[in-house]
């Protein structure tokens, strides 16, 4: 017992070592954010933040062997790092809600528990609040691993002029919650069809009792299942602590690989990093090989493609532009060769962004 208590007092000196540290931290960032507010210059700059996490990362396995956890890791430091920024400036984040939703989440995870979260009913309000300046960043969905792309975010693309500063992904794991106890006290289960839709097998296998009822988001689900007895709701790890439900049953999706991926928008440009990705929109002539001769100009210069995805242009019936994803930011020379040689074979090339990777998607 002398040893434990030992090696307590050291875990108590360490924890008032870290606070000194944290604190030492908060106040060098805010007397940055004054230099910056001073001279003019945006106080979030997402390049800096990203290089902190590849630094860290790289200290983390290089000099103390990965000890600590590389996911709890990056959850550690975009608290540390949201909560320094909020000091100088907090950020305004438009997403698409309510709150307790996957986009919110993946808000969260991107910018940390110490920005401002504006929830907006439709995609096309996200872009509008960050348009209007009213918000810094918006958050919005853009493909699923199971249900495909999401148009509606892509179709925007095509009218606005905001950029994708940033990407997350995140697994669509969802849990059973309610205010019960036990399992067999959930006589209801709420939840959107697609959720419900996710978890058809695990529901019929362990809730065969339970009445099914789609609701209009798993948020929703979450409100009734917090004031009716017996109801349960199918929803995120967000949505429990949101709402303050218990979590009956963990990961009851049917699907083990199911993971979303979410854009984050801007009104500027970001910077390299070294582990970029750019996004484009371009359109040819309807003419046999005209896409062919379009992905020949990066092909010629080894740049490579990792997403490829047609819809229509919505300027005449079966008229269609191609979304891009390629790897390598803009201002890289065979990018920027590949993208030059892209405008002589097309008809229109629109850049939407050049952008970190997302960190856990490496």
């Amino acid at each position: 017992m002398r040893e434990i208590d030992r090696l307590r007092e050291e875990i108590d000196r360490i924890d008032e070592e870290i606070l000194r540290l944290l604190t030492e931290r908060a106040r060098i960032a805010r007397k940055i954010g004054e230099i910056k507010k001073r001279n003019g210059l945006d106080v979030h700059v997402p390049e800096r933040e990203r290089a902190i996490f590849e630094k860290i990362l790289k200290l983390n396995k290089e000099k103390f062997g990965e000890v600590f956890p590389t996911d709890a890791l990056l959850h550690i430091y975009r608290e540390i790092m949201s909560a320094c920024l909020s000091l100088e400036k907090p950020l305004k984040i438009a997403y698409l809600g309510p709150k307790a939703t996957f986009t919110h989440q993946a808000a969260l995870e991107f910018f940390g528990f110490s920005a401002q979260y504006i929830p907006c009913t439709t995609i096309r309000d996200v872009f509008v609040e960050v348009e209007s300046r009213r918000c810094d960043y918006g958050v919005v969905p853009v493909e699923n691993t199971i249900e495909g792309v999401v148009n509606y975010t892509l179709d925007m693309f095509l009218e606005s002029e905001l950029k994708i500063s940033g990407e997350v992904v995140i697994p669509i794991n969802l849990h059973l919650l309610s205010t019960a106890e036990k399992l067999e006290e959930v006589k209801k289960v709420y939840s959107h069809k697609v959720a419900i839709g996710q978890c058809r097998s695990w529901i019929e296998k362990n809730l065969r009792h339970a009445q099914i009822i789609e609701t209009e988001s798993t948020a929703k689900a979450c409100e009734i299942a917090l004031e009716e007895e017996g109801a349960g709701a199918i929803a995120s790890e967000v949505a429990s602590y949101t709402y303050h439900l218990n979590v009956l049953a963990r990961n009851i999706q049917d699907a083990t690989d199911n993971y979303t991926r979410f854009l984050v928008i801007a009104r500027k440009d970001m910077g390299p990093t070294g582990k970029d990705k750019t996004s484009l929109i371009f359109a040819v002539k309807d003419e046999p090989g005209a896409l062919y001769r379009a992905l020949e100009a990066f092909s010629k210069r080894g740049v490579n493609l990792t997403k490829i995805e047609s819809r229509p242009s919505r300027r005449k019936a079966w008229d269609y532009v191609f979304f891009v994803d390629l790897e390598g930011h803009k201002e890289e020379p065979k990018v920027r060769e590949a993208l030059e040689d892209l405008k002589g074979r097309t008809l229109m090339v629109k850049i939407l962004g050049s952008y970190p990777k997302a960190l856990l998607s490496e």
